[in-house]
């Protein structure tokens, strides 16, 4: 008899028949209801609410000292009770919204309604709220170079780069959406909660969602006036300074805001959730790579390069700074090197001086070289045999069951797409030529921006949507432009928005596009809504921008603002300064052959190759599960952003993500799975209503506290220089 060949297991069998990727399969429902209403006078009303209130809060709080990103989380929590709401006391009536035939109430709500909310509201945190780099570049161009651009111009810049990622997404849907392999794992996290949201919640005696989430936001909403109006200082607990008030090291070593931040921690949530995110959705193995690249950059690489080897000259400026400095350690003004039209004056910056940077965002940017590399070897190495088998997968269009069930739904024309193409990199074009002078970025820039980001677009995407990882490319945009076209700091800020953040947009719009196949929209739908968001979310964020710049006194300045000032913005000053750096005095004379910060290039090879004892190691050691969890790029991730993020934001963020990732979810897992992510959104929605309350009550009239618990940050002299001969107003000469 030949050899008996045993059927494959049943669930194993299932599983492959719907999709090849296990983690979809687990998650993804495969049922759908073709007859449920979509394009609800509901979704219109809380999708272009929901828009219009996260960009509202996004872009007041990217102003703030302590910024504040807010999640499309809240909405998603939020629009549950109000579109069931809506549907027990509307009428039932047709109409009509941009040709789609619609009822006031069809029906209970359901879950397709709540995604196209979410969508709406989540394009208001990718289109401006989360990255605002189009609003960075605006605010630095107003507040920073004094340039009077205008408001149409603006306007165009922010729709322009966002339409052209759009339709970047629509011409590459074929590649990254549609195959089974391209499977976005974060979209996973949004369907689980989605379901637990519809799902019927058999409580009992315990707080249901909705319950905890009105009691933590009431929470939150009342403790945010200690930190956000009465008692500041907790923004910045930063103890270590008042034990030693008149030692420059030990309040170098423990400002939260100005040094090192050892042993200081933030008890404000918009600070713990400033510049990573919440840390409460964010997976513990994450946090603990975070960790590690925080504890080795802060607590031993940085003292080592200031204190000991005393490198780039440390010592002459603070130990941590997002300001600019002359050799003398004093404050470098930028105006003094401009030509009237914004440009660098080479003789000017000759006379005036080099520029030098704070040892800590010197080693940051340096950290930012190796950070590309590693992301690009560890991918490599990683999941590249995967990428390549999954890429392959994605030109062959493999559909999986998500796939085929969406054939039954109109597609969306791919001249639609075409048009939006076209249209966008007119008006970009049209910037080039029309306001020439203001932007300073000629035609052929702006086309090989575009071109940048179209050609770089696929393979990152691939990398996402298979690992979730997002290689960023910021700093070599900005690199390379440095040296193509020198002395203009506005052209190389518009050349990082067209040539990367477009690419940005695009991949935002390619994972909502797959979360859509998910839960069965209607492509068409999905296309109206993305666009209609997307716009609305644009005029918002740029008139709330505008507002703020034209109405808040000194906004941004912090050599005129009082030091406890709500308005230090320093999102924007890290752009301003990366302005001066890339494009201003430029990257030759920084980083080339005579820069004094020329040796930090050698951190690209450094970044390329420490991913590879950690490869070498997993293959040679296989029952070592923990080898491959070591992640080089999450890693130097631990230093990202500072500054503007200080190192007691970070250290807080870790605390945070541990207690709730780690202990809550190891030995309260059934309380973590039901209230975890709903106490983030909670935090959140409490936080941002105060802080907006408090402005337009009391900050707005200058109705402001002042004792020693609303100074920010009590170490006054964290700020100064340690060399032997530097003379800083309000520092001891050594």
């Amino acid at each position: 008899m030949g050899q008996q060949v045993m059927d494959p297991d049943p669930e194993e069998k299932e599983v492959k028949d719907q999709t090849p990727v296990e983690e979809v399969a687990l998650v993804v429902p495969v049922t759908d209801d073709p007859t449920l209403p979509v394009f609800t006078f509901r979704v219109w009303t809380l999708g272009c609410v929901s828009c219009v209130v996260l960009m509202f809060l996004n872009t007041f709080f990217t102003y703030r000292t302590q910024p504040l990103v807010i999640s499309a989380i809240l909405a998603q929590i939020l629009a549950l009770p109000m579109g069931k709401f809506m549907a027990a006391i509307l009428p039932e009536r047709k109409m009509q919204i941009f040709g789609f035939e619609c009822s006031l109430n069809p029906g209970p709500f359901n879950m397709k309604e709540h995604v196209l909310i979410t969508i709406f509201a989540s394009n208001a945190v990718s289109s401006g709220g989360g990255d605002a780099y189009s609003i960075g570049a605006i605010t630095v161009m107003k507040a920073y170079y004094k340039q009077s651009i205008s408001f149409i111009a603006a306007l165009i810049i922010v729709i322009s780069s966002q339409i052209l990622g759009y339709g970047w997404a629509g011409l590459l849907r074929k590649y990254l959406v549609e195959p089974a392999d391209m499977w976005w794992p974060s979209n996973l996290a949004q369907v689980s909660l989605f379901r637990a949201l519809h799902e019927k919640d058999n409580s009992g005696k315990r707080l249901s969602r909705m319950q905890f989430f009105i009691i933590f936001a009431l929470a939150s909403f009342a403790y945010y006036t200690l930190p956000g109006y009465m008692f500041s200082v907790l923004t910045f607990f930063s103890w270590v300074c008042w034990i030693w008030p008149h030692s420059i090291t030990a309040q170098q070593i423990g400002s939260g805001y100005k040094g090192l931040g050892v042993g200081a921690l933030s008890f404000d949530w918009a600070g713990i959730s400033a510049y990573h995110g919440s840390p409460l959705v964010t997976p513990w193995f994450s946090i603990l790579n975070v960790a590690v690249g925080f504890v080795m950059f802060i607590y031993i690489i940085v003292p080592i390069c200031y204190w000991k080897y005393n490198v780039f000259d440390s010592r002459t400026y603070p130990i941590f700074s997002n300001q600019l400095f002359k050799a003398t350690g004093h404050k470098y003004d930028t105006t003094k090197i401009l030509t009237p039209d914004n440009e660098l004056n080479v003789r000017a910056y000759n006379d005036y001086g080099k520029l030098y940077l704070s040892p800590l965002f010197a080693l940051s940017i340096g950290s930012g070289f190796a950070r590309i590399a590693a992301t690009i070897t560890h991918v490599l190495l990683f999941n590249g045999r995967d990428m390549i088998k999954r890429s392959r997968s994605a030109m062959n269009a493999k559909l999986d069951i998500h796939g085929r069930m969406m054939k039954r739904y109109k597609e969306v024309p791919e001249w639609w797409f075409l048009i939006l193409l076209a249209g966008s990199m007119a008006f970009c074009i049209l910037l080039s030529f029309v306001w020439k002078d203001e932007i300073q970025l000629p035609w052929w820039g702006m086309l090989l921006a575009c071109g940048l980001s179209w050609f770089l677009t696929l393979p990152i995407g691939v990398i996402q949507a298979t690992t979730n990882q997002q290689p960023g490319y910021d700093i070599i945009a900005q690199f390379m432009f440095g040296y193509i076209l020198p002395g203009k700091p506005i052209a190389n800020l518009l050349f990082k928005i067209y040539g990367r953040i477009s690419s940005t947009h695009a991949l935002n719009f390619l994972q909502d596009l797959k979360l859509g196949q998910y839960m069965k929209i209607p492509p068409r739908c999905m296309y109206t809504a993305q666009l209609a968001s997307t716009v609305l979310a644009g005029l918002v964020n740029l008139a709330v921008a505008w507002w703020m710049l034209e109405t808040i006194e000194d906004i941004c300045d912090t050599d005129v603002l009082p030091l406890d000032s709500a308005w230090t913005c320093p999102k924007y000053r890290v752009t301003f300064d990366q302005s001066v750096i890339w494009g201003l005095v430029g990257p030759e004379r920084l980083f080339g052959h005579n820069g004094l910060y020329r040796n930090l290039i050698w951190l690209f090879l450094v970044g390329a190759l420490l991913p590879v004892p950690v490869w070498v190691l997993s293959k040679l050691f296989p029952d070592k599960k923990w080898i491959p969890l070591i992640n080089i790029p999450v890693i130097t991730y631990g230093f990202a952003g500072m500054p503007p993020a200080t190192p007691a934001n970070i250290a807080s963020w870790i605390l945070t993500g541990t207690i709730f990732n780690y202990f809550v979810f190891r030995y309260r897992k059934q309380w973590w799975q039901r209230y975890n992510y709903i106490l983030s959104a909670a935090l959140d929605c409490g936080t941002a209503f105060m802080g907006v309350l408090l402005y337009f009550a009391l900050g707005s009239q200058n109705h402001n506290l002042s004792w020693w618990g609303t100074e920010l940050d009590h170490c006054p002299l964290a700020s100064c220089p340690t060399a032997p001969g530097v003379n800083v107003t309000g520092c001891p000469v050594f």
